[in-house]
């Protein structure tokens, strides 16, 4: 009896140990037949006036949006762009979810059919696609026709700019499965590191600490932790000389108190995780040059925006993450 209830829980044990590992495949799996999915319609409905990287860009955009809004509904299926009734069937349609294309275009609706069967559906992916392409098309194949087509439609600066910065990132790479991070200071190097979000600080008015400080000594190489494009460069009277990043999920990179950048490093630059930025400092807190009122460490902060406005999360379970993965992968090398 002992020995089969023995035998049982040694079962039980080992298929505690393989489901989670099954399932976390199948869901790899299934996230990379997904980003398969998107690429091939991006590419499907490009053209001459219409790069892919255009409309992946958007698409990108709105599911970033849609991960951190209760106010906006998470689009299902492969893309995740959204048009409002109004701009799909047309401000005066009387049905406001016409699916007719022949009505739609009477009333001025955008909305189109784009796998010809007849009805231009706003929740049908390939639609969807076209009607944005359509769209896009009537601008150009400029990155100044795509910010004017941007502008048009969004009507704000900050979403423009981040939309663009993701198709800058999905241009230079040819691939929109760009989820690989790192962790931001060298492993080669000494440093130490520990959750300090929330914390006070008083210098320049009360106020709190929105990031994590990972101590280390002058010079040491400070890494890009994510592809992205760098947006930001220069003396910030808090950060000192600082660098910020922004990457394809509305993510703003923020790196500070550095001693100097990595040589050539400009704003435009497009990085990808591992890429010197520049060497850890004890720079800020004061007028430009102001140094050494603090030991040397790198603020590492990061900032989500949704469309609306910008907020601060802690970054730390991230660092933590990234900097398991950073040291296996230096062991497995």
């Amino acid at each position: 009896m002992n020995r089969l209830i023995i035998t049982f829980l040694l079962a039980l044990s080992f298929i505690q140990m393989v489901l989670p590992l099954n399932v976390f495949a199948e869901t790899e799996a299934s996230k990379e037949d997904l980003l398969k999915q998107r690429m091939s319609l991006y590419v499907q409905f490009e053209d001459m006036l219409v790069p892919w990287y255009f409309l992946a860009a958007i698409d990108q955009y709105e599911r970033n949006i849609q991960a951190v809004r209760k106010d906006i509904p998470s689009r299902e299926g492969v893309v995740a762009i959204r048009f409002s009734d109004e701009y799909w069937a047309g401000p005066f349609n009387p049905l406001i979810q016409d699916n007719s294309p022949t009505t739609i275009d009477y009333f001025g609706g955008m909305g189109l059919d784009g796998d010809k069967d007849g009805v231009a559906d706003a929740e049908n992916d390939i639609d969807i696609i076209y009607t944005m392409a359509s769209y896009l098309s009537h601008y150009g194949p400029s990155e100044a026709d795509f910010k004017k087509a941007l502008w048009d439609y969004y009507t704000n600066e900050t979403i423009v700019n981040q939309v663009l910065a993701i198709a800058s990132l999905y241009k230079k790479y040819q691939d929109i499965n760009l989820e690989q991070y790192t962790f931001p200071v060298a492993l080669g190097y000494n440093y130490t590191f520990k959750g300090t979000w929330g914390a006070n600080r008083g210098w320049g008015g009360r106020r709190i600490h929105e990031g994590t400080d990972i101590f280390a000594d002058y010079g040491t190489p400070v890494l890009s932790a994510s592809y992205g494009v760098v947006v930001t460069k220069g003396w910030n009277k808090f950060g000192g000389w600082r660098i910020g990043i922004r990457d394809h999920h509305n993510s703003y990179h923020y790196y500070a108190h550095l001693s100097s950048y990595a040589k050539g490093i400009e704003v435009g630059d497009i990085v990808k995780p591992g890429t010197v930025i520049g060497y850890v400092g004890s720079s800020g807190y004061g007028s430009e040059g102001t140094s050494g009122k603090f030991p040397p460490h790198l603020h590492y902060g990061i900032y989500k925006f949704n469309g609306r406005y910008e907020w601060a999360y802690d970054p730390y379970p991230s660092l933590l993450q990234w900097e398991r993965t950073a040291k296996a992968q230096l062991k497995k090398n």
